[in-house]
């Protein structure tokens, strides 16, 4: 996806340096990478201890030997 946007240069030269990356593109796109991941990580610890399980040692003893 083409967009045009206004970065501050200041940020982007930043990041460049800290991240070896050579083109604001790699930059940008490692910037989004990082958020999303970031942001779903976020979903998953928010879900941690909200999961309804009925197992049991054994239930769980179980689908380890399965494996």
């Amino acid at each position: 996806m083409r967009s045009t946007i206004d970065l501050p240069d200041n940020l982007v030269r930043d990041a460049m340096q800290l991240t070896g990356l050579k083109t604001k593109r790699e930059v940008v796109a490692l910037a989004l990478d990082e958020l999303v991941r970031r942001r779903r990580l976020d979903d998953l610890r928010a879900l941690l201890g909200h999961a309804d399980f009925d197992l049991t040692q054994d239930d769980l003893e179980r689908m380890r030997a399965e494996d």
